[in-house]
């Protein structure tokens, strides 16, 4: 509030009028941007009031411990009740309950994201095994006919590779690109972590390409160890 409302001014001192008071309020101090409602929320305009100009009997309290918070919270509730022997204190929650709860819907969303994105890359590596088998599979004869000119088994399964990674490698790129751009989309439903996280989307780069380097390999392998007659024939 204070950047929006007084730009490059030091607002200590600044008077204000609250909606549906009518008299002036004095700002005394500035406390830092914080999210009250939700964790990814934009920055609100917040007005703190102090507690005897504007009590409720519905406030909460936090107190800040060096150890576990849990095992204080009988004596928070003791404190309490002795300053205030009429106060009722319920709902004793420590930070990271609330932080739990605040993001359990954020968890859950990424959770199954996470089983679908796995169910993807499987039938992705399943689709790009059975597709890069097949095409080395229909290439039997030319291996053969380059086996019976004296091609060397070594120089055909180094051409044979090559060219089938070169066709995963393009898509592999195109993939990357794909998921940086998704990646912003889901910006808001992440905090704290990076929506183009390098492990996750190398991780998946580096399965498609070994399973590609798998499928080109084998059946290249198998079938440069075919006669080259055998091979013409069967064609």
């Amino acid at each position: 509030m204070a950047r929006d409302y007084w730009p490059d001014q030091d607002p200590i001192g600044k008077r204000i009028q609250l909606p549906g008071e009518a008299f002036m309020r004095q700002i005394v101090g500035v406390a830092r941007t914080a999210n009250y409602s939700t964790l990814a929320e934009p920055p609100q305009l917040c007005v703190y009031r102090p507690m005897e100009q504007s009590y409720s009997d519905a406030m909460t309290l936090y107190v800040r411990t060096k150890g576990d918070p849990s095992q204080i919270l009988t004596a928070v509730q003791r404190e309490v009740r002795s300053a205030g022997p009429r106060l009722f204190v319920n709902d004793l929650r420590t930070g990271k309950q609330i932080m739990d709860g605040g993001l359990f819907q954020a968890r859950v969303g990424v959770a199954l994201l996470s089983v679908f994105g796995l169910l993807a890359l499987g039938l992705a590596s399943i689709g790009l095994y059975g597709i890069m088998a097949y095409s080395v599979n229909q290439r039997r004869r030319e291996i053969g006919m380059r086996m019976a000119l004296g091609a060397h088994r070594n120089s055909v399964l180094r051409l044979i590779l090559t060219q089938g990674m070169r066709v995963v490698g393009v898509g592999v790129l195109i993939g990357l690109g794909a998921a940086l751009a998704l990646g912003r989309l889901l910006r808001g439903m992440l905090y704290g972590v990076s929506p183009n996280d390098p492990t996750s989307i190398l991780g998946a780069a580096a399965v498609l390409l070994a399973v590609a380097l798998l499928a080109s390999y084998l059946p290249a392998r198998w079938a440069s160890r075919v006669d080259p007659l055998v091979a013409l024939r069967e064609a």
